[in-house]
């Protein structure tokens, strides 16, 4: 039995996980769980996989939750679940001490201290916070090598490309391949979002409600944001250039409508290989907390009859200019993804919260990245305060 540590429980990510842990009980367990502020379903959690620890990470939500949680308590005396919060709480979830593997769904930066206490504690990561290979995958990638444990993704797109590598070696004691010889370059699909196809003068007056009907996928709203303006594509071309070992020019994304060829790597004697399915989550994250098993998982099958065909097109970075962006970010290197990622962040918060359009997230990101001075090789402060550096820099100019 895998005993499993969440990084954001309330989550998609982290509620498909339980998901997964209800149809295999006798495969997992669960030993911490970690939410911001969603403490009326971390509580129907707490009574139901009793973890070990808890971490409500808003100072206000924990201090709510505490009076729930000594109610759960009180009604059941086998529950000894214990409380933190904060940073900490985080760290402390990421490494309590039965935890096997660690599933990192919190969405952002925040998720960047947290996954290296895991590596540093031994724990294996199922990798669904894609900011903390973008930001700091210099740190990462050495430090799982360092301590040999396994780093698996749980994005749809990087999880094909992992399983599209299989039969090939590895980096020394981990699941990391290292700028694989055998490999031409990766192949990188994209549904292309709600907006495939517009140009520049019909995304103007483009609402939230507008970005948020995603075609394909159930997401967050965060995430779903991000693959309107296809900056997600962006984020997801830096996270294969570190867990693959590839460079900005070694990836082309494809717009592919249809969500059926998650992804795929064609090889040095032009053979390509990819892995199918329907768009489900379920199968990434289950094939993350099994590996190299392969378990049975229910659901939809792609029937290739109902199917008829597949399409593929290139995008459009003229309209869509935040993957040019982020190729942009990706080849200078250093802390630029940050200023990217950071930037990307704060903008689509702003747009989520009504405060500015569609556009201005591309817009803002090109700002934040011609005003910033690169740095070449940051550490986990550097990072930090350049994240704080351009959330400052928006806030003055926008």
């Amino acid at each position: 039995m895998k005993r499993l540590s969440i990084l954001g429980s309330s989550g998609s990510i982290g509620k498909q996980t339980l998901e997964i842990v209800d149809e295999n009980p006798a495969d997992f367990s669960v030993s911490a769980l970690a939410v911001n502020k969603k403490i009326k379903l971390l509580a129907e959690q707490v009574e139901k996989y009793r973890p070990e620890l808890v971490c409500v990470y808003d100072k206000a939500a924990a201090d709510e939750f505490s009076v729930i949680l000594k109610e759960i308590k009180s009604k059941d005396s086998d529950i000894r679940t214990e409380l933190t919060s904060g940073m900490d709480g985080l760290i402390a979830v990421a490494t309590v001490k039965p935890a096997d593997i660690v599933v990192t769904a919190i969405v952002g930066m925040i998720g960047i201290r947290p996954t290296i206490a895991a590596i540093n504690a031994g724990k294996d990561i199922a990798l669904a916070n894609k900011e903390t290979l973008v930001t700091a995958g210099h740190i990462i990638i050495p430090l799982i090598k360092e301590k040999g444990v396994k780093l698996l993704p749980v994005d749809s797109e990087h999880s094909a490309i992992f399983q599209s590598l299989q039969g090939l070696p590895y980096a020394e004691g981990t699941t990391v391949h290292d700028g694989n010889p055998a490999v031409d370059k990766i192949i990188l699909t994209a549904s292309g979002g709600p907006f495939r196809g517009m140009k520049r003068e019909q995304l103007v007056n483009k609402t939230k409600a507008d970005a948020l009907k995603h075609p394909n996928w159930t997401m967050g709203a965060k995430i779903t944001i991000d693959s309107a303006t296809l900056v997600n594509k962006g984020l997801e071309m830096m996270e294969a250039g570190w867990l693959f070992g590839v460079s900005c020019d070694d990836i082309e994304v494809v717009i592919h409508p249809q969500s059926i060829l998650h992804s795929a790597v064609q090889f040095k004697d032009g053979a390509i290989i990819g892995q199918m399915g329907c768009p489900d989550m379920k199968l990434p994250i289950l094939y993350a907390l099994t590996y190299p098993e392969r378990k049975y998982l229910g659901g939809k099958r792609v029937d290739f009859f109902e199917l008829g065909s597949m399409s593929f097109e290139r995008p459009d970075k003229e309209t869509f200019k935040g993957l040019a962006l982020a190729e942009e970010a990706m080849k200078t290197g250093g802390s630029m993804p940050t200023v990217f990622n950071a930037a990307n962040e704060w903008l689509v918060g702003k747009f989520l919260a009504d405060e500015i359009g569609f556009l201005d997230i591309a817009k803002g990101i090109e700002l934040a990245m011609n005003k910033h001075k690169n740095i070449a090789s940051p550490d986990v402060e550097t990072i930090l305060n350049v994240q704080r550096e351009t959330e400052e820099l928006l806030c003055t100019h926008l």
